[in-house]
């Protein structure tokens, strides 16, 4: 029988079960897809303690993977038999279940991919780099005029808004909380890089800046950086949030953004750029396009088997990870 992880109850890392799972046949728009490689996010782990909860128990979490297209349920033109493809569940609860060797999906998410992108790869980047590209596309289209910090420059969705914004033309700092971070950061699209741990985030933005502070702030993880974000912006500037790995931002008084230079802020949500088949195409395409062009490079720093998922989990919790880590089924 295949074999899949499920949670049966939400809490740590020993909760999830590698266990075998009855596969059905694909229903009308679904496909059978057999996994090639899995993708692991942050939102997995508030997947697994019940942060972001699940319709039911047991029930298959991870958000995104790839694999090949081995039958086909009544209605599905999108794909063929034979096709490599790749998806993220972009915040859909039913479409979670990704931490499996084989599963029944719907069609309409699938994105075909091309020759030279392979399926760790595609893997390993198709949430994180979706996600960085409405992000710089649209929750604050990056120019050659912006100065950017990306906090967490040395993850998965960091290390491609760095290296994609800097295709723009624009000035990046990230932050990092370390120094091995920091020069991985460094090898990645950033232009200066402050390490958390040893620096204040605003007064060395304030610094790099000349003053200023950066026109745009791209933060994920929420209740530990939002006022050192705030603080970093120059008049006018926005404050893009994206996640929240610390933990929620506490109750906000908003006319605090007039006192500190007329600020904006944004909530940048997957599910809300992603909404139809084809927007979802259409941006893997921009994504697809600029990684095969050299300018965003993907790296692959760790990799574990579908069985030993808990030990990435407790690798992702301890922030020792950098870049991309990815799964074998």
């Amino acid at each position: 029988m295949p074999k899949a992880v499920r949670v049966h109850e939400y809490g740590g890392p020993e909760v999830l079960r590698y266990e075998d799972v009855d596969v059905g046949e694909p229903d009308i728009g679904e496909v059978l897809l057999r996994h090639t490689a899995i993708g692991l996010n942050y939102a997995d782990i508030h997947t697994r303690n019940g942060r972001y909860p699940l319709p039911h128990f047991p029930h298959v979490i991870g958000g995104e993977g790839c694999g090949v297209v081995e039958a086909l349920g009544a209605d599905v033109t999108n794909v063929a038999v034979g096709d490599r493809v790749a998806y993220s569940s972009g915040g859909h609860a039913l479409l979670r279940g990704s931490y499996c060797e084989l599963r029944t999906m719907n069609a309409e998410r699938l994105v075909k991919l091309p020759s030279d992108i392979t399926d760790e790869t595609a893997a390993a980047m198709i949430t994180k780099g979706l996600t960085a590209q409405y992000l710089i596309h649209d929750s604050h289209p990056v120019t050659e005029q912006d100065a950017i910090l990306v906090h967490s420059a040395a993850g998965g969705v960091g290390m491609i808004i760095a290296q994609w914004a800097r295709t723009f033309g624009a000035h990046v700092i990230g932050v990092v909380s370390s120094e091995e971070k920091a020069a991985f950061a460094t090898n990645h699209g950033c232009h200066d890089v402050i390490v958390s741990t040893k620096e204040n985030i605003a007064e060395q933005a304030k610094t790099l800046t000349s003053g200023e502070g950066v026109t745009a702030v791209f933060d994920a993880v929420g209740a530990d950086t939002f006022e050192s974000s705030l603080a970093a912006l120059r008049p006018l500037g926005r404050l893009v949030a994206y996640g929240s790995s610390s933990g929620p931002v506490p109750p906000f008084d908003i006319f605090r953004l007039n006192e500190m230079g007329s600020l904006s802020i944004t909530a940048g949500a997957f599910y809300w750029h992603m909404r139809t088949g084809d927007e979802i195409r259409s941006r893997a395409k921009s994504l697809f396009d600029v990684v095969s062009s050299g300018a965003v490079k993907i790296n692959i720093n760790q990799r574990f088997a579908l069985a030993d998922v808990a030990d990435a989990h407790r690798a992702m919790e301890a922030r020792s990870t950098i870049g991309m880590t990815v799964m074998s089924p």
